[in-house]
């Protein structure tokens, strides 16, 4: 007689232990030392995969579990970017900046998300992409709060009189935050609502006729996807020390789409594969450049060209992304480690 299904393991916090376990407490110890060993230069461009990745988790939860284009996630990065700086000049802190952030981010998510009940595909994607275009706008002329085209400059993170401005204290902080982001998302995907986003990916008429309030659904995929994306401008905003209109603009909103793309749509490793190819590969690329020409080797167009390029062979010949290029490349290790212990 079979013994009815255990769904404890739906209750826990992180599902199943094993070999994904196992890697992921080994990448965790490889984050916390490599501080030791590296530049300041590199501290910073490691940091700055963590906070595309947590802005990157919000979009794949928009577009890759609940299906919702959008093409103006760099106006919720924005918003949390200057509500977080903004706060911390009136004097509340940094915890109540970042709470700013969210906060205001969710608020901008949840009224983006009334069109996206009438629209959809090509559509919703101009509608978001002109909701990035005011705020781009507003970040502009609004000069009291964010500074206008001159930017403002943001201070050091402070918690409790300390203050956290070292980059090696913002990479710790960064991560940390990316770690719970991805559990929070890994999460989402084991509970009802994040199950009726998978529904309405698949079929939004099937979905709505089993049942799933779809309205309330996209709602929450677009606060999510917004709130986690204010915490990743808060966190840029610091990385940084400086903002300005000019880096939240339509730019940014394709290179957070081509990240999920290109690392994997529809699963988190890929929001992580796509963060480092985002932030390493044009350095990589310009590196590679080095060893063959001489003198001034910066080329303006690199990142763009770069970009379209790996977006354009990913769509040809790999459509799932770096992550199942990982996923293929681990099966067949484990599978050729098998054989030899077979001998």
């Amino acid at each position: 007689m079979r013994e009815p299904p255990d769904y404890r393991s739906e209750l826990t916090i992180v599902g199943r232990a094993g070999r994904e376990g196992l890697i992921g407490i080994a990448a965790l110890i490889g984050l916390a030392v490599i501080p030791l060993f590296h530049n300041s230069y590199w501290l910073s461009q490691l940091t700055f995969v963590a906070i595309y990745a947590i802005a990157g988790f919000g979009l794949q939860i928009l577009l890759g579990f609940a299906g919702q284009v959008s093409l103006g996630q760099a106006a919720f990065l924005a918003s949390g970017a200057y509500a977080c700086s903004y706060v911390e000049r009136l004097g509340f802190g940094s915890p109540a900046g970042f709470a700013a952030a969210i906060i205001v981010s969710t608020g901008l998510g949840l009224l983006v998300a009334l069109p996206a009940l009438r629209m959809a595909g090509l559509y919703l994607g101009i509608a978001t992409m002109s909701f990035g275009f005011i705020i781009e706008e507003v970040a502009a002329r609004w000069t009291s709060v964010t500074g206008g085209n001159a930017g403002t400059v943001v201070a050091a993170i402070k918690v409790g009189g300390v203050s956290l401005g070292q980059p090696w204290q913002i990479y710790y902080l960064s991560w940390f935050m990316c770690l719970i982001v991805l559990l929070l998302s890994y999460n989402l995907l084991r509970t009802p609502t994040g199950r009726a986003m998978l529904a309405i990916r698949d079929s939004e008429i099937a979905a709505r006729s089993s049942g799933v309030r779809v309205a309330r659904t996209k709602g929450i995929a677009f606060g999510l996807s917004a709130a986690f994306a204010g915490l990743a401008g808060a966190l840029y905003s610091h990385a940084l020390g400086f903002i300005s209109p000019e880096q939240f603009t339509i730019s940014m909103s394709l290179d957070l789409l081509v990240m999920i793309l290109v690392g994997g749509l529809g699963t988190l490793r890929g929001v992580l594969f796509g963060s480092i190819f985002l932030v390493v590969s044009p350095e990589l690329m310009q590196a590679v450049l080095g060893l063959f020409t001489s003198g001034n080797t910066e080329l303006p167009g690199l990142r763009p060209f770069l970009f379209g390029a790996s977006l354009i062979l990913v769509l040809l010949f790999q459509p799932d992304g770096i992550d199942a290029i990982v996923t293929r490349a681990g099966a067949w290790l484990v599978r050729y480690g098998a054989s030899l212990r077979r001998r």
